[in-house]
């Protein structure tokens, strides 16, 4: 226990603490107090001088260095530029180049048609209708360049095998921009059944595959968007051309630019409504519809005359679809050719064509 001395010192030590603080620092302060430490020599002026000397050296020669750089980069870009700018202009000749002789053949070909009445032009397909005018017949022509092979496809009647419809209905169901009639077909049982071998999105319909008979002949397209078509006696033969879809009928007209014999059944009647379909070696298609005013054999062409109007188009392959009342031409959602039946006939199959 502190005494009241005790307890007197401690008061008079805190409050004179202050004091004491304030009077070290004053001392102190008067008096400083001084670190001493070795300083390393400034270099004479003369070196000095000299290491001034090469900076200023070393910065120009960079500076230099700088200006070459930029200045080669320009040149390089410059160059860069000339030279990406006449490789465009080659390719651009090149593919105008190119273009030139498929130019120069559809005029050719066009120009054996005549002038196209109607055009229907898009990024998927250019179709062109034409009038055909024969001394025996009349007709019309369409002529087709897929762009891209989706703008074609076959469609069954109302979408389903047995059932029909006019091509005009299948083109309105559709929105398609053009369609004619396809394949041939066989009444049974109140349907109407496509004809033999038929396919539709590369899948075999109507029984699967069915091996030629009777002269008959498939024809279609492939996934690629080409024209196929003939005889097949096995299902491996047909398949190895990649089909898409296709129809058959009677008879092939032309095959690889040769006109084929046609069978003396197939001649009757002799005179008839007709729509035939073939592509030219550049792979456009042209469809002829020929008018008729029945089917008794006095209206429409022969097959030896659109067998001979085909060749001397340019025609390399061509193929006989269903004719008479069957025959149907729709384009830009109108009936273009006169059906003998004095309306379309609904049928088992169409061929379509879309903007």
């Amino acid at each position: 226990m502190r005494t009241p001395i005790q307890r007197m010192n401690r008061v008079f030590m805190l409050a004179s603490a202050p004091f004491i603080g304030m009077l070290l620092f004053m001392l102190f302060a008067a008096h400083p107090v001084f670190i001493k430490y070795e300083a390393e020599p400034l270099p004479p002026q003369t070196e000095l001088k000299k290491a001034t000397n090469l900076l200023g050296e070393q910065l120009d020669q960079a500076g230099k260095t700088a200006q070459f750089t930029i200045t080669s980069i320009r040149k390089v870009a410059t160059i860069y530029q000339k030279t990406t700018s006449t490789m465009n202009s080659i390719v651009k000749q090149s593919a105008t180049q190119a273009a030139r002789p498929e130019k120069i053949y559809n005029t050719r070909i066009t120009k054996r048609l005549g002038s196209p009445k109607e055009r229907i032009d898009s990024d998927n397909i250019t179709m062109e209708l034409f009038r055909i005018n024969q001394d025996t017949y009349n007709g019309y022509a369409l002529k087709i360049k897929l762009k891209d092979p989706k703008a074609m496809k076959m469609v069954l009647g109302q979408d389903k095998v047995g059932k029909s419809e006019t091509t005009l209905g299948a083109v309105r169901r559709y929105g398609a921009s053009a369609g004619i009639n396809a394949g041939g077909f066989a009444d049974g049982g109140g349907s109407r059944y496509p004809l033999s071998t038929t396919m539709m999105n590369g899948k075999y319909v109507n029984g699967g595959f069915e091996p030629s008979y009777k002269d008959l002949s498939f024809v279609g397209l492939n996934k690629q968007g080409k024209l196929i078509g003939g005889k097949f006696s096995s299902k491996n033969q047909l398949d190895q051309l990649d089909p898409e879809f296709g129809a058959t009928f009677v008879p092939v007209l032309l095959k690889n630019g040769v006109k084929n014999p046609i069978p003396d059944k197939w001649k009757a009647p002799r005179r008839a409504p007709r729509t035939v379909i073939g592509n030219y070696k550049d792979d456009q298609l042209l469809i002829m519809v020929i008018d008729g005013y029945n089917e008794r054999g006095n209206s429409g062409a022969t097959l030896e005359e659109l067998q001979n109007k085909l060749a001397n188009l340019g025609i390399t392959d061509a193929f006989n679809l269903d004719g008479g009342g069957s025959s149907s031409l729709i384009f830009n959602g109108r009936i273009v050719n006169n059906p003998s039946d004095g309306q379309l006939r609904p049928v088992p199959t169409h061929f379509l064509f879309f903007k």
